[in-house]
C-alpha cells in the first residue's frame, strides 16, 4: 500500500541548514519556556491527595471546583470520572499538607455543608507525600535515560556507529521540542506524561531505524553514489511508508485527544505532537547527521 502514486525526488539534505535552523529555534524556545514558567508537575510527582466521590444528584466540574476554592483549596483540579449518569468525580489537591484523614474531613465537610451529609459517597482515596514524589521524578528520569542508552547501543550493533548518534540527538530533540509545547499550554506532567514520552520514543526510533535500513541497502547496492544523494533517494523512497503510518497513528490520537476525556488527553496530546515532531526529526536532523558522521569518517581515512 502506498500512499504517495508516483517516485518523489525531493532534495532533504539540500534543506538541511535550513532545517536545522528551524529545530535550533524550537529548541531554544522550548528551553525558554522551561526557565520562565517550568514544567507543572502533577500529584504523581508534587505530591498531594485524590478522591473519587459520588454524588446522588447530579452536580458539575465547575461547582465543585468554585465549592473547594471558597475554602481554600486552590490548586485543585476536577474531572468527571465515568458514566454521566454516576455522578463520580476525581478530585486532585496537589502540594495538600496534613494527615490524610485531616485533608479527606476537610474536603468532606466542604460537601457536607453544601449539600449535606448523605449528598455524595467517598470511593476512593489516595495520597502522594512530596519524597514519594520526588522519587518517581528520579525513577522517571533514569528510565528516559537508559531508553536512550539502550537506543545508542541497539542502533549502534543493529547498524555502526555513524547511525547511531543521529537516532538518539533525533529522539533528544522530539522529547524537547514536545515537552516545551507541553509547558507552553501549561499542562501537568505526570506519570501518564511520562508514559508517553517513552511511547514517543520509541515510535520515533522505529521511524528512524526504517529509513537507516533503507541508507544502509542502498550503500551497498550503489556504491559509488554521492552519500547526500543516496539519503535522498532513500528518505524519498521510504516517503510513502513514513507519511501513510504517521498519518494513520496521527488520526488515532487525535481521536483519542478529542473524545477520549480528560484522564487520556495529555497523553494524547503529547503523541500528537509527537508524531509529528518525529517524523521531521528523523528526515532532517537524524539523516544529516548520518552523512556528517559519515563524511567525517572519509576524511580521516
Amino acid at each position: 500500500m502506498q500512499f504517495l502514486k508516483r517516485e518523489t525526488h525531493f532534495d532533504f539534505i539540500g534543506k538541511q541548514n535550513l532545517f536545522i535552523l528551524i529545530s535550533l529555534a524550537f529548541i531554544a524556545a522550548s528551553i525558554a519556556v522551561f526557565a520562565v514558567q517550568g514544567l507543572k508537575f502533577g500529584i504523581d510527582f508534587a505530591g498531594g491527595t485524590e478522591l473519587y466521590l459520588q454524588f446522588k444528584d447530579p452536580i458539575t466540574s465547575a461547582e465543585i471546583r468554585k465549592l473547594l476554592t471558597q475554602k481554600g483549596f486552590k490548586d485543585t483540579m476536577v474531572q468527571h470520572f465515568g458514566e454521566e449518569a454516576a455522578h463520580e468525580y476525581l478530585i486532585r489537591l496537589e502540594r495538600s499538607t496534613g494527615s490524610l484523614k485531616l485533608v479527606t474531613e476537610d474536603i468532606e465537610n466542604v460537601f457536607v455543608q453544601a449539600r449535606g451529609k448523605d449528598a455524595f459517597t467517598v470511593r476512593k482515596i489516595e495520597m502522594v507525600g512530596p519524597k514519594v514524589g520526588g522519587d518517581l521524578k528520579k525513577r522517571g528520569a533514569w528510565a528516559f535515560f537508559y531508553s536512550l542508552l539502550g537506543i545508542l547501543i541497539y542502533v549502534a550493533i543493529r547498524f555502526d556507529y555513524r547511525f547511531s548518534p543521529g537516532g538518539v540527538i533525533a529522539l533528544i530533540h522530539d522529547v524537547i521540542i514536545t515537552l516545551g509545547l507541553f509547558a507552553f499550554f501549561g499542562k501537568k506532567f505526570d506519570l501518564n506524561t511520562l508514559a508517553a514520552i517513552l511511547t514517543l520514543v520509541g515510535y520515533s526510533i522505529n521511524d528512524t531505524i526504517v529509513i537507516f535500513d533503507r541508507i544502509r541497502e542502498n550503500l551497498k547496492k550503489y556504491e559509488g553514489m554521492d552519500v547526500a544523494q543516496l539519503i535522498n533517494k532513500s528518505v524519498n523512497e521510504t516517503l510513502s511508508r513514513t507519511i501513510l503510518t504517521s498519518l494513520t497513528v496521527f488520526i488515532v490520537v487525535a481521536v483519542l485527544f478529542i473524545l477520549g476525556g480528560e484522564v487520556i488527553h495529555d497523553f494524547a496530546f503529547v503523541l500528537m505532537v509527537g508524531v509529528v515532531v518525529g517524523s521531521y526529526s528523523t528526515i532532517f536532523i537524524a539523516s544529516p547527521i548520518f552523512l556528517y558522521l559519515h563524511n567525517k569518517r572519509f576524511e580521516k581515512s
